[in-house]
């Protein structure tokens, strides 16, 4: 089935959770699923069942029923009393609509207002009725035009590399949504990071994905999930999915950092002086992002990789993250954020303001935080 390899697939399940976490300022987008009562296919190694999928015939389009869980942030931790009943937050059942061309929608239904994500190719929304704010995201564009699907063969070799870094299940026969659907179980086998596993379920006979989450490292219940309650395929209007945010909504783009150089970024550049010792926390430092008129720094690398922005204090760049809990930091006050898969620090110090990110405990956050000065 086509949908695997365009771009209304990824929207059917992942643009939701994904916007949520960049609206809020999460770090890490994963998917997981477990099983239900109810059908289940024939056992079927896994890249056969991968294979199948993918050359499954497209459906007209896909309207279902979906749950989405929330158990990354403190309830208002951002958004302060909209934030408790912000579907974003808390998590809602809505529903969701995908067409071939690559055109969806998904709303999320909460006591403070819908929220509705939007996509096609090359750009998602995020409309929050809780806060009355349209978030832009640019999205990959994906070539158009059909494609056979990768053999067996080819899909082993694939999980043949993906198993040297990355340990990964069978296909395990379950039931989604009343669909006969197939689990893969993912978890990182090198230690760093708070990621603990991803899961993906996805209907075996249509290729569909049918839920998602992700799990704590340690954790039996799933910090993020997006469940396909009920689906039916079938055509869907183009006027089904083609709606725009409120006209006097607030716009907000969230565009990734324009170029990038190795190294420390060049201090000419910018109208403070970089701090960015050669290692952090143990890390040695990478790739440097020229962002706005700050820098984006990156310590190490993969789910235990360290990011550290910095830019002139007094941007807005870090406004909601002020509304966060205060840890001391060596003589100033920090905000601090701290999730089950990342913790997030900002401060201000003489004239430069910091927003370190990283999957990592809230000691080691604060620890790499002191030794930036």
């Amino acid at each position: 089935m086509k949908y695997l390899r365009t771009l209304s697939t990824r929207g059917l399940l992942l643009v939701g959770v994904a916007a949520a976490l960049l609206v809020v300022g999460g770090t890490t987008i994963a998917i997981a699923a477990s099983g239900g009562s109810g059908p289940v296919p024939a056992a079927t190694p896994l890249p056969r069942a991968i294979h199948e999928g993918l050359a499954a015939n497209e459906p007209a389009g896909i309207t279902a029923r979906i749950r989405f869980t929330n158990g990354l942030l403190p309830s208002s931790a951002l958004l302060g009393q909209a934030g408790a009943t912000s579907a974003l937050m808390s998590g809602a059942s809505g529903r969701l609509w995908a067409r071939p061309d690559g055109r969806g929608r998904l709303e999320l239904q909460s006591n403070a207002g819908d929220v509705q994500v939007v996509w096609k190719r090359g750009e998602a929304t995020v409309y929050d009725a809780s806060s009355n704010t349209v978030y832009r995201i640019a999205l990959p564009k994906r070539q158009r035009g059909q494609h056979a699907p990768p053999s067996v063969s080819g899909i082993g070799a694939a999980l043949g590399e993906l198993t040297k870094h990355v340990n990964v299940s069978s296909a395990q026969p379950s039931s989604v949504a009343g669909r006969r659907a197939y689990t893969v179980r993912l978890s990182p086998k090198e230690p760093g990071g708070l990621l603990g596993s991803v899961r993906v379920a996805w209907d075996s006979s249509r290729g569909v994905p049918l839920r998602a989450a992700i799990y704590a490292r340690g954790a039996t219940k799933p910090v993020l999930e997006l469940t396909t309650t009920s689906i039916h395929y079938g055509a869907v209007p183009l006027s089904t999915v083609a709606i725009a945010p409120p006209a006097g909504a607030t716009v907000v783009d969230l565009a990734p950092p324009a170029g990038r150089e190795k190294g420390k970024a060049r201090p000419e550049k910018l109208s403070f002086q970089l701090v960015a010792p050669a290692r952090l926390a143990g890390l040695q430092r990478g790739v440097t992002h020229r962002v706005g008129r700050g820098a984006l720094v990156v310590y190490g690398e993969g789910l235990g990789a360290i990011t550290v922005l910095e830019h002139p204090a007094g941007d807005k760049t870090a406004a909601q993250l002020k509304a966060l809990p205060v840890v001391p930091l060596d003589g100033v006050e920090a905000h601090e954020l701290a999730t089950p898969l990342a913790t997030v620090l900002t401060w201000e110090r003489d004239g430069v303001s910091f927003v370190l990110v990283g999957s990592v405990e809230p000691s080691v956050a604060e620890s790499a935080a002191r030794s930036l000065r």
